[in-house]
């Protein structure tokens, strides 16, 4: 599988800017301390736990559309999307979270079960993102528990059948399928966001 200069450094910078809106986000960073700012060790801990469980989560996921539609002989290359990664920074400063740092964009002759699996890639890679997370929970509490949590969301998130989000490319292609992930995705989050 191929990269190109630009994929790269388009998955790196969606990468840092995820951890540092998120960062932002769990340490509580406000625009009115930026004047003043110097990353506090609480910061770091939280841009370290960040580029490790959401970094991840998003970079798996986006990997897991590239090499599925490649096997499907597709021409497919990451695109950030520039000004949604600053809204999420900025998001993360105002205290609250919207990532939406790109995607995947792929060429070529589809069917439409093709495509479907190409969408489905992503949330079923952060439905076993989580899973992975969980023995974590064990050693490294706050990486396994916010590991677990983000990328169960990502997982529920990315399957509503709105916009272009891959739920509803899944849906299209397979309505038994996508309830299949869709539900125990949310029930999961939910269950998460409650405990």
């Amino acid at each position: 599988m191929n990269f190109t200069t630009r994929e790269l450094r388009d998955l790196l910078v969606a990468w840092f800017a995820l951890g540092v809106a998120f960062a932002f986000f769990f340490a509580r960073v406000r625009p009115a301390s930026l004047i003043t700012f110097l990353p506090t060790p609480a910061f770091l801990q939280a841009l370290l736990v960040s580029l490790v469980t959401v970094g991840v989560g998003f970079l798996l996921h986006e990997l897991a559309h590239k090499v599925v539609a490649v096997r499907f002989g597709q021409y497919a290359e990451f695109r950030a999307e520039y000004g949604l990664l600053a809204l999420a920074v900025a998001g993360g400063l105002a205290g609250f979270i919207f990532a939406a740092p790109g995607a995947v964009h792929h060429r070529g002759r589809l069917t439409e079960r093709e495509h479907g699996l190409i969408a489905l890639a992503g949330p079923v890679t952060n439905l076993g993102l989580a899973v992975l997370f969980v023995p974590l929970l064990f050693v490294f509490p706050l990486i396994g528990s916010r590991g677990v949590e983000i990328n169960l969301l990502l997982a529920a998130f990315n399957m509503l059948p709105i916009g272009g989000l891959d739920g509803q490319t899944v849906r299209r292609w397979s309505t038994p399928l996508y309830v299949g992930v869709l539900v125990p995705s949310v029930l999961l989050a939910l269950w998460i966001l409650v405990f």
